[in-house]
C-alpha cells in the first residue's frame, strides 16, 4: 500500500501526519500598499504630491484662522505621505537652515522694552513667569508617572510656548519630535480656541488683526543679507561645536543680541518663513509612521484633559494677579495664558488690555523656557521614577 500524499514515515518508524497543501493552492500574501508607493513612485512625484497638499492644508487652516497654520498644513501633507508609503526625506542641512531662519524670526519679535517693563514690575513677572512654568512641570511630571507617551516626549510636549523652539530643542537632545509636535500644537490650538472664546466673552473681534500678507514685499537688500549669514553661520558653529540646538539658539540669541545693540537688522520676508515653516512641518510629518499615529489617537484624550488642566491652572494664576496685583482680568488672563502667542498678541492689539506687560509676560516666559527646557527635561523624568519606585 503505498503512502498517502501528504504523509512521511518518521525515523523512527513512526508515521507523522505533515499538512503539506498542494502547489496549485500554496497562499501568496498580498503586496503591502506602501511598498507599492515606495517602489513605484519617484521622488520627484511625492514632493510635488506633498507640495500641492501642502499648499491646500496650509491654506484652509489659514482660512479657519487657525494657529501655526503654515506649518500645521506641511506637517498633515508630510503624515499623509509617509502613512501612504512615501519615502522622501528632508535633507538635512536644509532642515537646520530652517531652525536657524525660526530662531531669527523669534529674536525680531524680542521687544525692545521688554527690559523696562520687567524691572518696573519685577514681582509680578517673577510670579506669573515662574507659576505658569511650575504648572506645565507639575503637569510634565503627573504624565510621565502615568506614561501618557514614551520617554522625555511628554514633558518637552507639555512646555508652556514656543511650540516650534521646543519640537526643535526636544529632536536635539533625543525626543521623538513626532509625539512633541502632536501635544505642543493640540495645546497651541486648545489655547487659542479657549482665548479666543474669552475675547468673544469681552465683546471683542479678531478680524482687525489678520491681515492680507504680501508674499513678496521690497527687500531691505543689506539686512536681508546680514540675517541669512547670521541664519547660515549658526548652524555651521553649531554642527562645528556639536551644540544640540544650536542650529536654532545660536541664531536667536545673537539675533537678540546683536539686535539690541544696533548691530544688525533682522529682514525676513514672508515667502522666507514660509519656506521655513514647511520645512519644519515636513521633516517632522514625514516621519510619521502608522503605529505611532495609532499611539497618539489612543493617548489624545488624556493629552486633551491634561492641556485643559493646565489651562484651568493658569485661569486660577491669571485670578491671584487680579485679586493681588489689580490687574484687569483680561489682562491677566492673557498674560498668564500657556502659549499661542499669536492668537494672544491679535487679541491683545484689539481689546483694551495692558498690551506691553502681556507682550513682555509672554516673552519673558518664552525666553525662560528656551533656558529651562533641557534641565527640565533632564531630572524630571528621574524624580517620577524615583516616586514611583518609592
Amino acid at each position: 500500500m503505498g503512502v498517502p500524499s501528504g504523509v512521511q514515515v518518521a525515523a523512527g518508524g513512526v508515521a507523522s501526519q505533515v499538512l503539506t497543501a498542494p502547489a496549485s493552492c500554496t497562499r501568496v500574501r498580498p503586496p503591502d500598499p506602501r511598498s507599492i508607493i515606495r517602489s513605484r513612485t519617484s521622488p520627484l512625484t511625492q514632493w510635488a504630491a506633498l507640495f500641492a497638499l501642502s499648499a491646500a492644508g496650509g491654506a484652509l487652516l489659514t482660512w479657519l484662522r487657525l494657529p501655526a497654520a503654515l506649518l500645521l498644513g506641511p506637517m498633515l501633507a508630510g503624515m499623509a505621505i509617509s502613512a501612504a508609503g512615501g519615502s522622501a526625506r528632508v535633507p538635512t542641512a536644509v532642515f537646520s537652515l530652517a531652525q536657524a531662519v525660526i530662531g531669527c524670526m523669534i529674536a525680531k519679535m524680542a521687544p525692545l522694552a521688554i527690559g523696562g517693563e520687567i524691572l518696573s514690575r519685577w514681582p509680578l513677572f517673577a510670579f506669573g513667569v515662574s507659576s505658569v512654568i511650575g504648572a506645565s512641570v507639575l503637569l510634565g511630571w503627573l504624565m510621565v508617572r502615568m506614561r501618557v507617551l514614551p520617554g522625555t516626549a511628554v514633558l518637552w510636549g507639555s512646555t508652556p510656548g514656543a511650540a516650534t523652539a521646543m519640537i526643535l530643542m526636544a529632536e536635539a537632545h533625543g525626543a521623538d519630535a513626532r509625539l512633541v509636535a502632536f501635544m505642543q500644537y493640540l495645546r497651541v490650538a486648545v489655547v487659542a480656541a479657549f482665548a479666543s472664546a474669552i475675547a468673544r466673552a469681552w465683546g471683542l473681534s479678531l478680524s482687525p488683526g489678520y491681515t492680507q500678507v504680501v508674499l513678496f514685499p521690497p527687500l531691505d537688500w543689506p539686512a536681508f543679507l546680514e540675517t541669512l549669514a547670521l541664519a547660515t553661520l549658526g548652524p555651521l558653529i553649531a554642527a562645528m561645536l556639536r551644540l544640540r540646538s544650536g542650529a536654532f539658539l545660536l541664531p536667536l540669541v545673537a539675533g537678540v543680541l546683536l539686535g539690541h545693540r544696533g548691530w544688525l537688522r533682522i529682514e525676513l520676508p514672508p515667502w522666507l518663513l514660509i519656506l521655513s515653516y514647511a520645512t519644519v512641518g515636513w521633516s517632522i510629518g514625514l516621519r510619521f509612521t502608522r503605529p505611532l499615529l495609532v499611539h497618539a489617537a489612543r493617548a489624545f484624550p488624556r493629552v486633551l484633559a491634561c492641556m485643559v488642566g493646565l489651562i484651568a491652572l493658569c485661569c486660577v494664576l491669571a485670578t491671584v494677579l487680579v485679586v493681588a496685583a489689580d490687574v484687569d482680568p483680561l489682562t491677566a488672563y492673557l498674560a498668564t495664558s500657556p502659549g499661542g502667542a499669536d492668537s494672544v498678541a491679535i487679541i491683545a492689539a484689539s481689546s483694551n488690555v495692558d498690551v506691553p506687560f502681556v507682550l513682555a509676560m509672554q516673552t519673558t516666559r518664552l525666553i525662560a523656557v528656551i533656558l529651562l527646557a533641557p534641565v527640565m527635561a533632564k531630572f524630571i523624568p528621574l524624580a517620577a521614577e524615583t516616586t514611583r519606585d518609592s
